[in-house]
């Protein structure tokens, strides 16, 4: 089942930050309205390496080509469909491992919103004239939020031994070793060079902003992939306005 693995871990990390991907490129468009609703428009891509590791896998187990999609955009939005705070999702296909859609969001906060915990992976605000969105993601609050994708996720992340999911103290390059060991170098280069790059619109000039570049009402976040695998450190970004 490493395919459906693999679908379902771009899913997961496609939504993390409003798009987080194993070995893939993402770029991100968000706009946030002043209620804070919003809409994500996507574009994202696997990167060759990994495209050719799925793609053998697909070969060996089902006997498809190099034809089949390797990200398939009407499943990622079925799967989605149903996920805290997603008022409705479209993405196709550009290619066998490309995809563009956008996500419409009823409000911010409620996004992968997690039952029962304060450790919440969004937080939207607003107080006397000011707003303010906040994205946390620490060992503690992103299993739960894999948890609530898919179990397969779980699965995957766990037979990587991904720091995300085990919550082992590994460093960046110990995890880049682990994955040279059991995958490849090339597996293991794609995840060290990936980016997210997010850049989200808010309805006034934005104050200040953690971990992103102001311009005027725009925030532009660039976030390391393998950041989020190994979570080294917790992630927080932040825009107030």
């Amino acid at each position: 089942m490493k395919v459906k693995f693999m679908k379902n871990l771009c899913v997961f990390l496609l939504f993390l930050f409003f798009t987080l991907f194993f070995s893939c490129s993402a770029q991100i468009a968000g706009i946030v309205s002043e209620n804070g609703a919003g809409e994500i428009f996507i574009t994202t891509s696997l990167g060759p390496a990994t495209i050719e590791l799925i793609q053998s896998v697909q070969n060996s187990l089902w006997g498809q080509t190099g034809n089949a999609n390797v990200l398939d955009g009407q499943e990622i939005s079925r799967s989605m469909a149903s996920a805290p705070g997603v008022g409705s999702i479209t993405l196709m296909n550009t290619g066998p491992a490309s995809l563009h859609g956008s996500l419409v969001v009823s409000n911010m906060g409620d996004l992968l919103a997690m039952p029962g915990t304060e450790n919440r992976f969004i937080t939207y605000s607003t107080e006397g004239g000011s707003s303010s969105l906040l994205i946390h993601m620490d060992r503690g609050n992103a299993p739960i939020l894999i948890s609530m994708l898919s179990p397969d996720v779980e699965e995957y992340l766990l037979a990587l031994n991904a720091p995300i999911v085990t919550g082992e103290d590994e460093s960046r390059e110990e995890y880049l070793g682990l994955l040279r060991r059991f995958y490849s170098s090339a597996i293991a280069d794609e995840i060290s060079s990936a980016n997210i790059l997010a850049i989200f619109q808010f309805p006034r000039p934005v104050r200040s902003a953690l971990g992103g570049e102001i311009d005027g009402r725009i925030v532009e976040f660039n976030i390391p992939l393998l950041d989020v695998l190994v979570l080294e450190q917790p992630l927080r970004y932040e825009a107030h306005w």
